[in-house]
């Protein structure tokens, strides 16, 4: 097995060209970033998990935790350990009846998992320092400045997906619209 590095969910955002979600992993002892391209919907599922947000039935990933536990397993960890011809691979891994089981999967579906189970996420360091960002030192946001009447920096992150959307409504064209 190689060796891993510890990541936590820093943002999830949406690209402007296509509408596509991307979770931001941020390396827990260091500036560095994991950028993985998801679905709509296991961006949803997450976001709904992130911010423990109440439904009244349980979603797909609700309904797996709930298996897992039903059958005296835990999930242990999730893993993303690997990154081939641009597909990351991710690895659930469960403790079961004294056993460690690793299940294949993909990184989206086992980071619902994660945050579900409150276990950690880690990256293998080879596909961090394939795929890892580290931020130039000369991009700092107004926040980190000090500027007065700015978010922090963590609700910063939580309204970038809305300031991505915000920028695309064309505000001009709507208010033609209502005046005809």
């Amino acid at each position: 097995m190689s060796e891993m590095v510890e990541v936590v969910i820093d943002s999830i955002r949406v690209s402007l060209m296509n509408q596509q979600r991307i979770v931001i992993l941020r390396e827990v002892d260091a500036e560095r970033y994991l950028a993985i391209w998801i679905g709509v919907y296991e961006a949803e599922h997450l976001t709904i998990a992130l911010q423990d947000v109440e439904v009244s039935r349980p979603l797909t990933y609700d309904l797996f935790t709930n298996v897992i536990e039903s059958l005296n397993a835990e999930v242990s960890h999730i893993e993303v350990v690997a990154l081939r011809d641009e597909t990351f691979y991710g690895n659930i891994v469960l403790h079961a009846n004294g056993n460690i089981i690793n299940i294949d999967s993909r990184p989206s579906d086992a980071m619902n998992l994660a945050v579900r189970s409150d276990v950690p996420i880690f990256v293998a360091r080879e596909v961090m320092d394939k795929a890892g960002i580290i931020p130039e030192e000369d991009e700092i946001s107004l926040d980190e400045m000090g500027e007065a009447g700015t978010p922090s920096g963590k609700d910063n992150e939580r309204l970038s997906i809305f300031e991505d959307f915000l920028d695309q409504l064309d505000i001009d064209d709507s208010a033609d619209e209502e005046s005809k």
